[in-house]
């Protein structure tokens, strides 16, 4: 995102939208955009109307009215000279906008924003079986975001733990080698809002793999944000549950999903087209 010089009045109505605290009015009270804190999100390309004022008349009569001590402030939702300006993105830059911007379909996947359906959709898609349990770690928020450096180094840590990582998640489509959690180079420096990482692992290693994301989140940069789910047994019953509170965490059914879809044409091989 780019703020017009030409444009910009210095109202600073774009200044409090950012979620990343990325504009800020500069020495010549005009708004300028932290390339670095920017995560293309647009959210102040959205969040704001726009009018079409010329922006030397406007900032003329904002100073001529400062002389006689009286203001001119358009109304806190809008851009009264529409100066945000977005760009046409290149790669690596590309990829902060496919991660934070909601609008946006994910290439490798086909979905809105942070592109994943995660475990969610275990009912239809079956990636998580039985005796094993789903892993849904997020890394970064508004207000804090994160860069893919450090998802790495989370990525990395979880690979030695021997972790499988779902392939369908954007995370794992752009890493070189998923047996390592390594991920492109040219990526690392980019800073988004937030991503998800999926993996599965057995049941029995679910300790062992919640110590792992503790320790390598001490580690980070911004916030680490966990989720576990796996399947019901027949009778209806939790198997995560008693592993978890024998490790101290609290536990509740976040999210139950029934009626998502169904799988049908089973075929005599066992394998059916998913709806």
């Amino acid at each position: 995102m780019k703020i017009s010089k030409k444009k910009c009045v210095g109202c600073a109505n774009c200044v409090p939208v950012c979620p990343m605290n990325a504009i800020f009015i500069g020495p010549d009270n005009l708004a300028e955009v932290d390339r670095e804190a920017c995560v293309e999100c647009h959210t102040c390309f959205r969040g704001l109307s726009f009018e079409h004022l010329p922006g030397g008349l406007v900032r003329w009569a904002r100073r001529a009215l400062k002389m006689v001590r009286l203001r001119f402030q358009p109304d806190p939702d809008l851009c009264p000279t529409e100066a945000l300006e977005p760009e046409k993105l290149e790669w690596p830059r590309i990829v902060r906008s496919a991660f934070s911007d909601p609008m946006v379909t994910h290439e490798s996947t086909g979905i809105h924003g942070r592109g994943t359906a995660e475990a969610k959709t275990n009912d239809v898609t079956g990636r998580v079986g039985t005796g094993e349990a789903g892993f849904v770690v997020e890394f970064g928020r508004p207000g804090i975001g994160v860069i893919f450096r450090d998802v790495e180094k989370a990525t990395r840590a979880l690979a030695v733990e021997g972790v499988v990582f779902e392939p369908e998640n954007p995370v794992t489509s752009l890493m070189t080698n998923a047996g390592e959690g390594s991920i492109r180079e040219d990526i690392l420096d980019e800073k988004i809002l937030s991503c998800i990482v999926e993996f599965k692992t057995r049941m029995e290693d679910v300790p062992r793999i919640l110590d792992a994301v503790k320790a390598v989140s001490g580690t980070l940069n911004t916030v680490v944000s966990i989720g576990v789910s796996t399947r019901c047994d027949e009778d209806g019953s939790d198997p995560l549950h008693a592993l978890l509170m024998e490790q101290g965490y609290d536990t509740w059914r976040a999210k139950v999903n029934m009626g998502m879809g169904r799988r049908s044409n089973i075929a005599s091989g066992g394998k059916g087209r998913r709806v």
